[in-house]
């Protein structure tokens, strides 16, 4: 069974037809699935399918491109989010310097406020970077010499030496449909030798649609075609990368339920 540990089911293009995605997911192997928020006013649309369905987890948080708009939200706000039930995880959050859609610095303070969270709850906090490995390094070292904290790098298409100095503070990294992607030979160099007990897989949906299904809209059920390119990638069996995909996103999100 595979876990999606990263999809948005409230953006257009999944919230309309939800519950068939869901079980087209389901249908092909698809177990769980962690259904992310990027900004305040999608909390409640996010927790609230996560209660309707037993295999559907989510996560509070504010995405970077959403800083500027959420620079007043308390660290309160959020640790009073997550006590709910259903929520597993801190994010997304992070770095985006491609788009420069927020104030660099801003995108900084919450990022920290999230980590402090995740620190006091202990729930795993969802990393976004993009053009902003440096910082996004920077930030993660600091912050794990003030209290370790469990994280994950999301969507994962950095370069191999920050793969590696994430791997030492101790996160996770996850892959998207991208790595299926013909022009992804580097990261597909980065897959291959990632360590088998930190990799977990997801979707990004409704984005990111993988190998076979380019030109689509992302859905859950696409997860299993990424699981497959990885484990013919990695020489492993698609049911030990499955097995292994998932015993890592439960070891990782230990609030989750199996």
């Amino acid at each position: 069974m595979l876990v999606d540990s990263h999809c948005h089911l409230e953006y257009e293009g999944l919230a309309e037809r939800q519950s068939e995605a869901l079980q087209s997911a389901r249908q092909v192997g698809v177990s769980a699935f962690l259904n992310i928020s990027t900004r305040r006013s999608e909390w409640e649309r996010v927790v609230g399918t996560a209660s309707r369905h037993d295999d559907v987890w989510a996560s509070v948080g504010i995405h970077p491109h959403e800083a500027d708009s959420h620079d007043g939200l308390g660290k309160g706000t959020l640790l009073a989010a997550a006590e709910d039930a259903r929520v597993i995880g801190i994010g997304e959050t992070g770095l985006d310097y491609h788009y420069n859609r927020s104030e660099h610095e801003t995108q900084q303070r919450l990022f920290r406020m999230h980590i402090d969270v995740a620190r006091e709850t202990r729930l795993p906090v969802i990393i976004h970077t993009r053009d902003a490995e440096d910082d996004t390094y920077a930030i993660l070292a600091e912050e794990m010499e003030k209290g370790m904290f469990p994280a994950l790098i999301h969507c994962f298409t950095a370069s191999a030496d920050f793969a590696r100095k994430v791997l030492a503070l101790g996160l996770s990294i996850s892959l998207s449909g991208i790595v299926t992607f013909k022009n992804a030979r580097d990261l597909q160099e980065i897959a291959a030798t990632l360590p088998r007990n930190r990799l977990l897989v997801e979707t990004d949906s409704p984005f990111l649609a993988p190998v076979p299904h380019r030109g689509k809209p992302c859905e859950p059920a696409f997860v299993r075609s990424t699981a497959e390119f990885l484990a013919t990638l990695r020489n492993e069996s698609f049911d030990d990368l499955a097995a292994a995909t998932s015993d890592n996103f439960y070891a990782l999100f230990t609030k989750a339920a199996r």
